[in-house]
Formats: C-alpha cells, sequence, structure tokens
C-alpha cells in the first residue's frame, strides 16, 4: 500500500482523480499558449521545443482524462477485471507522441544550427518560460503524489511527463541565457536538439512501461509487497504458499496463490481461512485488491516444511519452515529452497 495514511473509498477516489486530470488538461492547455506566444516574440528554435511538447502534455491529458474516466467504472459483462487495463493504453499514447514531438523538434532545430537567425526580445522571452517552468513544476509534482496515493498510472505518467517538461524548459533557460550572454546563436539550435534526445528517452521509457503492463509483466516489487503482508501475518494453520501471481489493472490489484493447509480441516473452517486472507488484502490495498486463493491439502512432502503440530498426520518432524518472500511464493510447491530454522508461525492460532 503506496502512502500509508491515505485511506479513500471508491467514490472519492475518482473524484480525486477526475480532478487532478481537468487541471492538468486547463493548466496546460494555458501554458502550451504562452509557450507559443513567447516563441512567436523571440522566434527561438528552443522555446519552439518546449511548445511542441507541450502539445504533447495537452493531448495526453485529455486521452488520460478519458482513460481514467473509463479505469473508474465497475466490472461488467463484458469486462469482468474492469477496465483499468486502459490506462497503460494512455501511457504508451503519450510515449508515442513524445517520439513524435522529439522528430518535430530536431527538423525545426537543424537549420538553427547550421544558419542561424536573430533571436529578438529575448530577455523578455527568458522570464516568460521561468515563470512557466515554475507552474509546471508545482503542477508535475502534485499530478504524481496524487497518482500515487490513488493508485492512479495515467495520474502518475502524465506528473511525470510535465516534471521532464520542466527540465527541459529548465535547459532551454540555461541555453538560452548562455546565448544572451555571449552572442552565441547556434546555441540555441544545439539546444533544441538536445531537448529532442532528452523528450526521446522518456517516450522510449513510457513506451515500455505500457507494453509491460498491457503483457501482464512481472512486477517485483508488487510480488514482494505480497509476499511479505502473507509473512506478517502467517498462521500455524497456512502451511504454505506456492504460484502466487499478481498483476495491476489500473488503481486496482488482481493477485492469486495456493493454499496448503491440513487435510482434516473441514470445508468451513479452510473457507474462513480464504476470508481472512481476503480482508488482509483488502484492507492493505484499501478496497482495491481482488483475490483468488487456491485450496490444497496437505501431503507428506510438506511435513519438514510444516508448523502446525499437533498434526496426527504428520510423518516426517518438521525441520526449516519457508521464509515467504518473492522468488518462494511464486514457484510450485517446493520442500527445498530459501528457509529459515525454527519458525512454526504464530501458534495457537
Amino acid at each position: 500500500m503506496s502512502d500509508e495514511g491515505f485511506v479513500f473509498t471508491d467514490g472519492k477516489r475518482e473524484r480525486l482523480n477526475l480532478w487532478a486530470i481537468s487541471a492538468s488538461f486547463l493548466v496546460s492547455l494555458v501554458l502550451m499558449g504562452l509557450k507559443f506566444y513567447v516563441y512567436g516574440l523571440t522566434g527561438s528554435v528552443a522555446i519552439l521545443s518546449d511548445a511542441l511538447e507541450s502539445i504533447i502534455n495537452v493531448v495526453a491529458s485529455g486521452f488520460a482524462f478519458f482513460s481514467i474516466w473509463l479505469a473508474a467504472r465497475s466490472p461488467d459483462a463484458s469486462h469482468p477485471y474492469g477496465h483499468g487495463k486502459v490506462e497503460y493504453f494512455s501511457a504508451g499514447f503519450e510515449g508515442a507522441l513524445i517520439i513524435l514531438a522529439a522528430l518535430g523538434i530536431a527538423y525545426q532545430a537543424w537549420p538553427q544550427l547550421w544558419q542561424p537567425r536573430p533571436l529578438p526580445h529575448l530577455e523578455r522571452g527568458l522570464l516568460f518560460i521561468l515563470g512557466i517552468t515554475g507552474v509546471n513544476l508545482l503542477l508535475g509534482f502534485v499530478l504524481v503524489q496524487v497518482g500515487r496515493r490513488t493508485g492512479s498510472l495515467a495520474l502518475v505518467a502524465d506528473g511525470r511527463h510535465i516534471l521532464t517538461d520542466v527540465i527541459t524548459s529548465v535547459g532551454v533557460l540555461a541555453g538560452l541565457a548562455l546565448v544572451w550572454w555571449t552572442g552565441w546563436l547556434w546555441l540555441d539550435g544545439a539546444v533544441a536538439l538536445l531537448v529532442g534526445v532528452n523528450i526521446l528517452v522518456t517516450g522510449a521509457r513510457l513506451l515500455r512501461e505500457s507494453s509491460s503492463g498491457l503483457m501482464d509483466a512481472s512486477d517485483p516489487a508488487l510480488l514482494e509487497e505480497i509476499a511479505g503482508v502473507l509473512r506478517e501475518h502467517r498462521k500455524c494453520v497456512w502451511i504454505d504458499v506456492h504460484r502466487l501471481r499478481a498483476r495491476r489493472s489500473g488503481d486496482r490489484v488482481l493477485l492469486d496463490f495456493h493454499l496448503i493447509l491440513p487435510r482434516d480441516l473441514s470445508l468451513e473452517t479452510a473457507h474462513q481461512e480464504v476470508k481472512e486472507l481476503e480482508r488482509i488484502f483488502d484492507e492493505h490495498f484499501q478496497g482495491r485488491a481482488d483475490v483468488l486463493i487456491h485450496l490444497d491439502p496437505c501431503e507428506r512432502p510438506a511435513c519438514p516444511v510444516c508448523g502446525f503440530d499437533p498434526c496426527e498426520h504428520r510423518q516426517e518432524p518438521v525441520r526449516e519452515q519457508k521464509l515467504w518472500r518473492q522468488d518462494t511464493v511464486t514457484g510450485e510447491a517446493p520442500t527445498d529452497g530459501v528457509t529459515t530454522r525454527g519458525g512454526p508461525g504464530k501458534s495457537g492460532q
């Protein structure tokens, strides 16, 4: 659970996400207009490159608004796992647009590098860009923080992109300040090309993150977080956990695993253990976890790692209990592997 202490109901989380992305869209629209005004004032291709990236901010914020609205819809018959994956499309779409912007910047910057033009009103333009950069810094920081607290990939991606825009603007400011001080006009084109390379890397990173989410790539941090929850609440009746799988879908976490219980446990008692685990994960992920647990009865190979005592079916003494962590709970039901001595779990539970 990120940002402990912040607990949101589904309705409050959705409203906060929509408010944040609406503010992002409106502010980005205004700042984009100001940057194009400054470009018209100075004729700087470095400022134009910054303005072109702002177009991507506006388009990406609009698409992120749609994805957050759609991701907030409850699962239905046609989408039983919900609509959260649309946020990965949003991040990928934004990455693709950033790459296109980088190519456009290179096209505009190349002539200025070899045949530089004068830059009128440069000092006034620098003051405008300085103010715009400060607003963008605040906006990007707020979006990332809200996105982390609500678990919205689209908000975090939009905030990171805006913060990247801040880095871009700082670079533009530094380069143009050097142009103003030295009179080297070719630096305007050089700065624009550096901006293009920087946002090209950002776009490629967003595309990679998007494809990983769409392909359900393994999330080691999430798996270790789940393993930590299991360790914290471990009971001696929970003999072993294996075949853990987990993925994110928007702000929801979908996880499933196999749980080994004593073979003579009644169906009602086993069901109670499952409900307790579901409650634990529901509380940890603030009501955003979908949990599926497959129950396995214990067999002889589990005896050496079983801390359940007394047990009339025990055929071997307990030697070492497995330490539940990512690499042990994601595999098949092993009898060897990473272990910790002594620990029969929370005895008496």
